[in-house]
């Protein structure tokens, strides 16, 4: 599937075209980790998750995170994410440092720049296609005309118009994928976050949502992937490998 090259996501201030000229000129980090650690306990048990992670990321960067099964990946993604606090170490987002911020200024922040991908989709059964994307800008607080404009651009742009009145289950498994895409960019963030997205779709809809997360990045969005896969990491930039919830290389990709 080709993304229709017209429509920018440029409200709220961010436009792809600004943001890429940043890039040209002086680059802006959006994440930047301080030995990072995260640990969590059961009774008597101690898992040490995340142990001092060092990681920038700059805007407009697609970086992929790879490794095996319970190495930290998701852990990582969901301090990113701001859905989890780390048990120690620092983390800055657009300059500011989460851990100084409160639990209001910490939502705002999240809501307004990060939007998310998971590999098992998390759509509410119960809320049509149309309502799921645009859950997010309800939310957000956003007037009713202002989102029903964003939903439909964004539903137009994935293709997925014809069904807005469907119930998730109603859709395959692919579409389901793009129903999460369009609600997790619908808010316009600077930053897209994707766990597995391909991990539950077959390869057709798989390359056709790679092709999808990279068409935003060259619009200027920040994409950080956990993946498994070595053909979807393919398509990032940088890729970062974690064992025992610790980076143990990085590896730039010279074919981007």
């Amino acid at each position: 599937m080709q993304i229709s090259p017209d429509i920018s996501l440029s409200d709220n201030g961010y436009s792809p075209q600004n943001n890429l000229h940043l890039l040209e000129n002086e680059p802006q980090m959006i994440i930047e980790t301080k030995g990072l650690h995260k640990v969590f306990h059961s009774s008597d048990i101690q898992t040490i998750a995340l142990e001092n992670i060092n990681l920038n990321i700059e805007e407009g960067e697609f970086t992929s995170i790879m490794g095996p099964s319970g190495c930290g990946k998701s852990t990582l993604l969901h301090v990113l994410g701001m859905i989890d606090d780390p048990t120690k170490g620092d983390y800055f987002f657009m300059g500011k440092n989460v851990a100084k911020l409160s639990e209001k200024e910490k939502n705002l922040l999240r809501k307004k720049n990060i939007g998310f991908v998971f590999q098992n989709f998390n759509l509410i059964e119960d809320l049509t296609l149309w309502e799921n994307i645009e859950l997010p800008l309800i939310y957000q607080g956003i007037k009713k005309t202002e989102r029903k404009r964003r939903v439909e651009e964004v539903i137009d742009r994935l293709e997925i118009s014809h069904r807005k009145d469907l119930l998730p289950l109603q859709l395959s498994g692919g579409q389901q994928q793009r129903v999460a895409v369009a609600r997790a960019i619908v808010g316009k963030p600077r930053l897209l976050l994707a766990d597995e997205p391909t991990g539950n779709l077959d390869s057709m809809h798989g390359e056709e949502l790679m092709n999808m997360l990279n068409e935003l990045n060259k619009e200027g969005m920040t994409v950080v992937m956990v993946t498994h896969s070595q053909h979807d990491a393919s398509y990032s930039h940088r890729i970062i490998h974690l064992f025992d919830g610790q980076i143990i290389n990085e590896n730039l990709n010279r074919h981007r």
